[in-house]
């Protein structure tokens, strides 16, 4: 499992008040004690979406049915019926995720404009399982950054290009362009994106998000549009890593999933809570390797924020490894194995 907290911001308690910068926590509070419900949350984030996103082009399409199924949410909260901590908190999904409803997934092609799933996928079904509101699909890269070698991050033949919240002239990164952009830009609390290879983790750091990449296998791919099946995964996009724990518990396949192969044996081995781990002085102590060789070096700026970074953990209680580089990198980064692995897999 890997995790990104480059620039990744946290909620300060006075959040609460402030819906733009309310974490899944606060939001829950909110709504737990009438100062909040679903619909009026989906309307509010509807409305921001409709200024916003005109620049930052982040989601692909708006699920129609959003605000009758946070009403009906509503209705379960106030007979006393609440799923968890996801129950009336609104989700984008990447355009890469199949949802059984009204809404299409095309993998940002055209050639898939109008595929309609005859199922959710199991990621989908989960989230609607612990009350989450499917708000609509982010944009991505097209075909999850496969399309070709030149194509640029963020751009897709559906849904053009995704641009960066902080610069709109700069990279948002990719696949999970959208996915990382919208929840940085206060669009959505929670958003869903995929990895093969750095989809998750490169649009997290870029937009100043939380992203969880987990392990394969550990969150199902059955109703995913996939690339390769030895690397594909789905994760958490969020703005604290308290609320990626909380959504990455929702999707976690407690048990093997028949329409993926690579969940067999999850039974008793998955966590239920991943909230539980949850600790301010769990980099106390911990092993970092810093790998300097092909990251740094590049620009003076980002160069400083790196070492803040650093700073940071040590100051948490990190011991770092520094340098931890790696001899091969240059070989590594510069080879076409794995490229030949996932054309041979897709």
């Amino acid at each position: 499992m890997t995790a990104v907290l480059a620039n990744a911001r946290t909620a300060p308690a006075s959040a609460a008040s402030d819906l733009e910068e309310a974490t899944v926590v606060q939001l829950q509070e909110r709504m737990a004690h009438g100062g909040l419900t679903a619909q009026s949350l989906v309307q509010k984030y509807l409305a921001r979406i409709n200024v916003i996103d005109r620049d930052l082009n982040s989601i692909i399409e708006i699920n129609p049915d959003a605000e009758d199924i946070a009403k009906a949410l509503d209705a379960e909260r106030k007979a006393g019926q609440v799923r968890g901590p996801l129950h009336g908190i609104p989700v984008l999904l990447k355009d890469n995720v199949d949802t059984h409803d009204r809404m299409q997934t095309t993998a940002g092609s055209i050639a898939l404009v109008g595929t309609a799933p005859s199922q959710d996928s199991t990621v989908a079904a989960k989230l609607r399982a612990a009350g989450a509101v499917i708000l609509g699909k982010t944009n991505l890269s097209e075909w999850a950054n496969f399309r070709s070698t030149h194509s640029s991050s963020g751009w897709c033949g559906r849904g053009g290009q995704c641009n960066n919240p902080y610069a709109l002239d700069r990279n948002p990164c990719g696949s999970s362009s959208g996915s990382g952009a919208a929840p940085s830009a206060n669009l959505t609390a929670v958003s869903i994106g995929t990895e093969t290879d750095g989809s998750i983790v490169c649009p997290a750091n870029n937009n100043g998000v939380v992203g969880i990449k987990p392990t394969v296998g550990l969150v199902s791919r059955a109703g995913i549009i996939p690339i390769s099946h030895s690397q594909d995964t789905a994760g958490p996009h969020t703005r604290t890593v308290a609320d990626a724990a909380a959504v990455l518990s929702a999707i976690a396949s407690k048990t093997s999933d028949p329409r993926d192969a690579a969940t067999t044996g999850n039974r008793d081995k998955v966590s239920t809570d991943y909230t539980q781990f949850l600790d301010s002085n769990g980099l106390r102590g911990a092993r970092i390797g810093v790998a300097r060789a092909g990251v740094s070096g590049y620009s003076e700026k980002t160069d400083a924020v790196f070492e803040d970074a650093l700073d940071a953990m040590r100051g948490a209680g990190a011991i770092l490894v520094d340098p931890a580089d790696i001899p091969t990198i240059d070989e590594i980064n510069g080879g076409f194995d794995e490229f030949v692995v996932l054309l041979w897999e897709f």
